[in-house]
């Protein structure tokens, strides 16, 4: 019972990580005309805190490796909602940019040190289910980031959304003081002892690691392809207004990305019973579904078969991403999982950033079906990369463990 109150403590915190991240898009006309900013400064707003997300996700999940877990949970979340409060009273736009850069340290420490602490508490009986239904958390704060901000900025201003949501923020880490505790016993008899180079060192060197983060940055190229173009695909295509546009473009795909995460831990924890690659087949079944369907998007000439393929697509990155950390709990030892976590979040921000503004020069030669259609055939050469993840013996404790 303690194991699944932890996920549900942390499903609030997911859900506050990526509500306080993604909330800013949805106040951009609000904070142009307070600030008097520019296109251009507006979308370094994004890259600011993006780029130093990802530069510091292999070290944060360090920390989570070397330190108390909790304890790096509850300073991330801490921390972050301070920046969330402090961001709604920017007095210009370089105290906004420096706000976006501070959110990024101090969020990037969440999600690997979360990740970890889930993993402690399950077993592989019920490690993806319960890993899956954290990630609905990361959806639900991308949704609710557009319409919570949408509806504050209309009625309250910009700077209010960013001060409740960090009142919220802290209080709730007030909150986990009191609820939140590592686990008793887990795989991970002590802390990570090695400093920061040998441990990277050591994950690199890892055959296992290499294949999945090599899947993981491949599925990454295209998933930044799609959420960052998406609805202008849509709005050119078929002639969508920008509403219809930004809804088609996140609704169908979250809401089966939602479905995709709890089928797919339920099936990945259930087949790793009786097949220790249950997990990784798991996601190349993922894949292998999301990439004809994400070029069926790409063609698609009628709704019927865009919201098809969009559904289709959304369920094939649940199947994926729900088995992630459990997937990189089989190929490294316990005392390395958040540190893992780290690089694979690096590496899929840093080339997802890169293949962003790609997608942009794709446009203007070949046009978005293009770019598209290119990142259907980097989802199913990862999906082929995941055959090559096999399931190890680590420190003495082997990855297939008894239900």
């Amino acid at each position: 019972m303690r194991a699944w109150l932890v996920v549900g403590l942390l499903w609030v915190v997911a859900m506050l990580n990526y509500l306080d991240r993604q909330v800013i898009f949805s106040l951009f006309p609000p904070i142009r005309a307070d600030l008097h900013a520019t296109d251009w400064q507006l979308g370094l707003l994004g890259a600011a805190f993006l780029w130093v997300y990802g530069a510091l996700s292999p070290f944060s999940g360090y920390l989570a490796d070397k330190y108390d877990r909790v304890k790096v949970i509850l300073v991330s979340l801490f921390v972050w909602s301070a920046v969330t409060w402090l961001t709604g009273h920017s007095r210009g736009f370089n105290e906004l940019l420096f706000a976006r850069g501070l959110m990024g340290i101090s969020e990037a420490a969440y999600l690997p040190a979360a990740l970890a602490l889930i993993a402690d508490y399950h077993k592989p009986a019920t490690r993806s289910l319960a890993t899956g239904i954290h990630q609905s958390g990361l959806y639900a704060g991308i949704a609710l980031g557009g319409v919570f901000g949408g509806w504050m900025g209309e009625h309250y201003g910009w700077r209010a959304a960013f001060a409740s949501l960090g009142l919220v923020g802290v209080a709730y880490a007030v909150v986990l003081l009191f609820l939140l505790r590592a686990p008793a016993s887990s795989e991970r008899e002590e802390p990570l002892k090695t400093s920061f180079g040998p441990s990277l060192l050591e994950l690199l060197r890892t055959s296992g690691f290499r294949w999945v983060l090599a899947a993981n940055t491949m599925g990454a190229m295209a998933y930044f392809i799609i959420y960052a173009w998406m609805p202008l695909f849509l709005f050119e295509r078929f002639k969508m207004s920008l509403t219809d546009a930004g809804f088609t473009a996140t609704f169908y795909i979250q809401m089966a990305s939602v479905a995709g995460i709890l089928v797919g831990g339920w099936l990945a924890d259930r087949w790793s019973r009786k097949n220790e690659r249950g997990r990784v087949l798991t996601q190349w079944i993922g894949f292998s579904m999301a990439a004809p369907a994400l070029f069926g998007i790409a063609i698609a000439d009628s709704r019927l078969v865009l919201v098809a393929g969009m559904l289709v697509f959304g369920l094939g990155r649940g199947f994926f991403d729900c088995n992630l950390m459990p997937v990189v709990c089989q190929v490294t030892r316990p005392q390395l999982r958040a540190t893992g976590y780290g690089v694979l979040n690096f590496a899929s921000t840093i080339v997802g950033g890169i293949m962003t503004a790609a997608a942009g020069g794709l446009k203007a030669t070949l046009g978005l079906s293009a770019a598209l259609q290119i990142s259907a055939v980097l989802l199913f050469c990862a999906a082929l990369l995941l055959l090559r993840v096999r399931p190890v013996a680590v420190s003495g404790s082997l990855s297939r463990q008894p239900a």
